[in-house]
């Protein structure tokens, strides 16, 4: 066993882990946070998506012990003051989900795209989420709501 720290959603979090454990189990098992999803544990889907000291980074294929020291964002910790984030508001707003298995990991990696790029095209949107399936919507939705979110910005 492996002793752990990192700041998650703004709080320091302690654990015990095995060396082996993933990010995705360790937030999701020991912590509760369960806004992030497992889709397939084998980095294609996206779905764990959270932010590892500011940038998007996919939970399924990083140890906890690879993250120790480091600072956390989950979904749960994107509007730590009760307010809807723009991208939260935006996949509100816009409709930008259906069954929301993939939203968390979805507003995840567009954190960090409209970090980069506050005022991006179509095209750059589609391919800033390129890395995050969903398998309902047909995506125009999920583009809308994060234009509507660069908008705000």
């Amino acid at each position: 066993m492996a002793q752990i720290s990192m700041t998650v959603n703004g709080k320091v979090r302690k654990g015990n882990v095995d060396p082996r454990m993933l990010l995705v189990h360790f937030l999701r098992e020991q912590l509760r946070l369960t806004g992030t999803h497992i889709g397939c544990d084998t980095t294609q889907c996206g779905a764990c998506t959270v932010l590892v000291d500011g940038r998007s980074a996919k939970s399924c294929t990083i140890f906890a012990v690879q993250a120790d020291g480091s600072t956390v964002t989950t979904i749960e910790g994107l509007a730590p003051d009760g307010d809807l984030h723009p991208l939260q508001e935006g996949f509100w707003e816009e409709h930008g989900l259906q069954c929301g298995y993939c939203t968390p990991g979805m507003i995840m990696a567009a954190v960090t795209l409209l970090k980069d790029n506050p005022k991006p095209s179509e095209r750059e949107i589609r391919e800033g989420i390129s890395g995050n399936f969903c398998r309902c919507t047909g995506y125009q939705h999920i583009v809308n709501a994060i234009q509507y979110a660069a908008n705000k910005g």
